[in-house]
């Protein structure tokens, strides 16, 4: 067997709170079809807990010939771009495979990631598969978007060399949302190669999601807002050429209505509400093609529909408040 003095490779996970999500991933990513001493393995605990922390110890026990396998407890939960962040910074391999707690590596997935980065590029996507349900419901069909991404963080490989000149991931994106996007623009940017690495693929199993998810997950969109500001053109190249106008339309409406009937203007108001409704139901139309059509996912997106675009024009207005940038 090929003994190497560092590993060629080191992958960095982050976590938080789901051990046993961790462990599925874990047991894919020890059982790599390289030799034990071409790669190492850092678990990043953004939020420290003793289960994760245990985890790792008895993995690393059970395979003591197996990849070295680390435990780097991540202080003041800083989001997964911190947690990446710290775990890139202790990497002993020039070459980083991120990838999530909730993904199962295929059993080649480093050697084919490997191999692309042979010819010396910045960095590398991999390929990221998410088995649908055949009547997938319009979350799972949205999450399920992901494996589509240009470049995301549940697979891909960059030379720590790149890491270091772009500063790594901002920790401004205190979730996980967009900070893989930020990575990639900051790479582009700064010239770096950026090449596809379709054989080395991951599968990100679905989770089950709590009623009306999509509603909460607007949160999310005040960091386009932050994105959009770093890299304007790049944003409206690669990410959303335009405004939401939908969002704004059916926004304006319903606000057009509640200022009209406040103001005791009942025909404004009326017209100002049928155009809401109308807008809302083209849109739980748009979203209802081709989804599951049960009675809980039909319901879930008559709710939804209502709430997430005004939702969302709120947390893009948040975000250019947090962040001093234009609307995305």
């Amino acid at each position: 067997m090929t003994v190497f003095s560092r590993p060629l490779v080191s992958v960095v996970i982050p976590t938080y709170g789901r051990p046993d999500l961790l462990e599925r991933c874990l047991d894919a990513v020890m059982d790599q079809n390289l030799p034990a001493t071409a790669y190492e393995v850092i678990v990043c605990d953004d939020g420290p807990s003793p289960a994760v922390d245990a985890l790792v110890r008895s993995k690393s026990a059970a395979a003591p010939a197996g990849p070295g396998l680390r435990y780097c407890a991540v202080h003041g939960s800083q989001g997964p771009a911190g947690a990446r962040n710290a775990g890139w910074r202790m990497a002993a391999a020039s070459l980083i495979a991120f990838t999530d707690d909730d993904t199962v590596p295929a059993g080649d997935w480093l050697a084919k990631g490997l191999k692309a980065m042979e010819g010396g590029a910045g960095a590398a996507a991999g390929r990221i598969h998410m088995p649908l349900p055949e009547r997938a419901t319009d979350h799972q069909r949205d999450a399920a978007r992901l494996q589509e991404a240009e470049f995301a963080t549940a697979n891909c490989f960059v030379r720590v060399e790149a890491l270091r000149a772009v500063g790594g991931f901002d920790e401004r994106y205190t979730i996980a949302w967009r900070e893989d996007s930020d990575l990639h623009f900051a790479l582009l940017e700064h010239g770096f190669q950026i090449i596809r690495a379709d054989e080395a693929v991951v599968e990100h199993p679905l989770r089950d999601a709590p009623f009306a998810a999509g509603v909460a997950a607007q949160r999310k969109i005040m960091f386009d807002v932050l994105l959009y500001r770093k890299y304007p053109k790049l944003y409206r190249q690669r990410i959303r050429s335009h405004w939401p106008w939908l969002y704004l339309a059916i926004s304006a409406c319903l606000i057009a209505a509640l200022v009209f009937f406040v103001a005791g203007r009942q025909g404004a108001a009326l017209a100002a509400a049928s155009a809401w409704l109308a807008l809302s139901v083209f849109f739980f139309f748009r979203r209802l093609a081709g989804s599951a059509p049960t009675a809980e996912n039909l319901a879930e997106l008559m709710l939804t529909s209502v709430l997430i675009p005004p939702l969302s024009i709120y947390w893009r207005l948040r975000g250019a408040r947090r962040f001093g940038a234009a609307f995305p």
